[in-house]
Parts: structure tokens; sequence; C-alpha cells
């Protein structure tokens, strides 16, 4: 029979979870207002659209890096330090970008955001992972990561209005100053373990020997036993699986707003509709972190797969449903449900599955270094085909691009089924 959680215990979990869930949304906030502002800036600015996507990729660039570095950051020094100070320096570098008139200001504290800002999924998932206990990780994970999906829409809503009616600049100045509200409750609920408040811990520590990815469960660990957990062939192909993922949110996150501009709609009411796709996002998250634990036993490979081919529907819809901007933002609805599922899976509950609660931080860290090249590359990529004269050309030819990345993701999730299987056999041979 499971213990259940003394009245303290659930107090500070709860603070745990609450603190960790607003302060992502901080992050989000002082992440993502350049999205939706990357159009008027341009044309306040007298800049290229299409040249936008290097301020941007500057980040996404630095995020990449930031997300291996902190990913060891955060098994060594404890998910608080790294929250805190991420997020601290994260709110300087956007009061800089409501202030100046220079690309190159732009792209430098772009690319420092983009360090600071990889703090924050690998120290939120290292937060909450001592807290949780297996049973009960998918649903209330599920829950909890829908944080970047409300972060996406607090974001685009606030930020939207602050853009339409006050310009840009107030936008990013908005979107900051809430964003020192998140910070302090950060400082004052966040705590890595019970120990550190006085309590019993809620999660017994296990060997490295019966996760599928061995490794020291230990406070600390030496860069070397990071590395050798980064090698490990199953992290590997969870990274290369959630670049795919990646690829495709961040070319909607990155790009909606914009093609929705192009195609009729004014900058506020593009912001708005682009919101479709995180709100079915949010119910997707939900829903996977349900049938995580109620219906596929914990099994995550096989429901992201089956999410993946959903995501190949939805994508195919966006492109039959042509110029329309409203019946687009709909379609993408369907995108939206489909690949936030296996967004959160694959950093989230997957990632402490397969390592434990303690390497939790640093395996989510790893599989977002991985896949946080996708960005990068779709930023680069669209930002080219974006170009060209023929927008309504250019668009569909992105559209067609991000169709291609759901079906190499969908390839890619049979082999990493198959690579857990293979580690869960390895694994009960040791045991």
């Amino acid at each position: 029979m499971r213990a259940g959680l003394s009245r303290e215990q659930q107090l500070w979990r709860w603070r745990i979870l609450t603190s960790t869930y607003i302060g992502y949304i901080g992050f989000y906030l002082t992440r993502k207002a350049f999205t939706i502002c990357k159009k008027p800036i341009a044309d306040s600015q007298g800049w290229e659209l299409g040249d936008m996507a290097y301020i941007w990729a500057a980040f996404l660039i630095a995020y990449m890096i930031g997300q291996f570095i902190n990913g060891f950051a955060g098994r060594k020094y404890g998910p608080r330090v790294i929250l805190l100070f991420g997020l601290g320096v994260s709110i300087l570098c956007n009061i800089a970008f409501g202030i100046t008139n220079s690309f190159y200001t732009f792209l430098v504290f772009m690319f420092i955001n983009g360090l600071v800002q990889a703090t924050g999924w690998p120290g939120c998932v290292g937060a909450v992972s001592t807290w949780l206990r297996e049973h009960e990780r998918g649903t209330i994970m599920g829950w909890w990561t829908t944080n970047h999906i409300v972060g996406n829409i607090v974001y685009k809503s606030l930020g939207g209005l602050l853009l339409g009616y006050l310009g840009w600049r107030w936008a990013f100045a908005g979107l900051t100053a809430i964003t020192l509200f998140t910070w302090w409750l950060l400082y004052i609920w966040q705590y890595d373990k019970l120990e550190d408040v006085g309590l019993d811990p809620v999660v017994e520590k296990k060997s490295g020997d019966s996760h599928a990815v061995q490794g020291s469960q230990e406070d600390s660990v030496t860069f070397a036993e990071y590395m050798r957990i980064a090698l490990n062939p199953l992290v590997l192909t969870m990274g290369v699986s959630y670049l795919c993922i990646k690829f495709m949110r961040y070319a909607l996150d990155s790009w909606l707003p914009a093609f929705l501009n192009i195609q009729g709609l004014p900058p506020d009411q593009a912001s708005y509709w682009s919101m479709g796709f995180d709100l079915t996002g949010l119910v997707g998250t939900i829903v996977a972190g349900w049938a995580l634990d109620r219906v596929f036993r914990g099994n995550w490979a096989v429901l992201s797969f089956i999410m993946a081919l959903g995501a190949i529907v939805g994508y195919l819809a966006v492109i039959y449903a042509g110029s329309n901007p409203i019946m687009v933002a709909l379609c993408f609805g369907i995108v939206g449900f489909m690949i936030y599922g296996p967004d959160s899976l694959l950093t989230g509950a997957a990632a402490i599955a397969v390592a434990g609660e303690m390497n939790g931080v640093a395996v989510a860290g790893i599989v977002n270094a991985i896949g946080s090249a996708g960005p990068v590359v779709q930023e680069l990529w669209i930002g080219k085909l974006m170009k060209g004269a023929d927008m309504t050309a250019n668009i569909h030819n992105s559209n067609m691009l991000t169709l291609g990345m759901s079906i190499v993701f969908a390839a890619l999730m049979v082999v990493v089924a198959w690579r857990l299987h293979v580690a869960h056999k390895e694994r009960d041979a040791r045991v």
C-alpha cells in the first residue's frame, strides 16, 4: 500500500509545483516577446523581416549551448541556484531590448538571453523531480508541464494587447515587469528537496542500476559522469527526436503570428489567433500525462508515436486550408494537440523515468540541448524562404517543410521505442 503524504509535505509540494509553474511562465515572458514583436520592430527600424531571423537564431544557438551547460550546472549546484540566476539576468536583457534601436545590441543581448534562458526547463524539471512519486508522475507532470503553454498564451495575449495599443517597446516593458513577481516567488518558495525544509523525502532514492540510463544518484556528479549520461544511446536518440518536435513547435511560435498577419489579420489579431495552437496543446499535454499513467502504463515512447501520427494529419489539414488565416489557425490547433504531448513527455516524465529523480535534470538538459538545434535550423531555413517575393508560396513551402519534419519524428519514435526496449532488457539482466 502506498504511504500518503503528511500535511507539511503536501503543503511544501504545492509550493514547489506552484512556484516552478509560475516561474517557468516568467521565463517565457522574457523569452518570447520578440516573436510577436518581430514584424513591428522590423517596420519601425527599417530592417528586413527576413533579417530578424538572425537575431532569433542568435538566441536559439545560445539556448542550445546553454541547455548542455545548465544540465550539468543544475545537477552539480542544484535547480534553485540556476533558476534564480538565469531568470534574473534574463530580466536585465529584456530591459535592454525595450530601449535599444541597434540591430547589433539586439543580437548580443539576445545571445546572452539564450544562455540564461536555458536554465529554465532543466532547473524546473529538476526542482519537481524529487517531490513526485513514480505512480503519480505522469498525471501530475501532465498538468505541470502545461506551464510553457500557459506561458505562450500569457505572452501572446498580454503582449499582443500591449503591442496593439502601446507599441512593441511597451510589450517588452510590461512582460518584463510581470516577470519580477515570478522571480520573487521562486526565491521564497522553491527548494530543491524536502530535506532543505526539514521534512522526510517522499521519493526513495534508487540505485543507478535500476534505471534504463545508468548514473550516480548522489547529490552532485562529476563532469565525466555527466558525459557518460549524455552519450548514452537512448538519451541521444531521445534528443534527436526532440529536435524534430522543437523544429515544429518553434516554427509556429516564431512565424505563425507573422504568417497570419501576411494572410490578412492585423498584428494584434494574428497574435490572438495564433494562441489556438497553444490552447489545444495545453489539452494535449494534460491528456498525454493522464494516458501515460492510466492507459499506456508508463510507455511514453508508444504514446508519443501515436501522437506523431496525429501531427501528420494536422499538417495535412493546414495545407488543405490554403490561405484562409482563420481556417489555418484552427487546423494548427490539431497540430498543437498532437505535438505538445510528446514535447512535455520527452523532457519531463520520460527524462525522470529513464534516469531517476536525481538525474532527471541532467537528461532534461541534454535532450533539450540536442533538440534545440531544431529551432535554430527552422529559423534560418524559414527565414530564407520568407525572403522571396511570393509570400503565399513561401508560407506553403514552410508548411510542407514542417509536414516533412512530422513524418521524420514519427519514424524516429519507432527507433526510440526500440532503444527503450533494449535498455529495459539490459537493465533487467543487470538487476
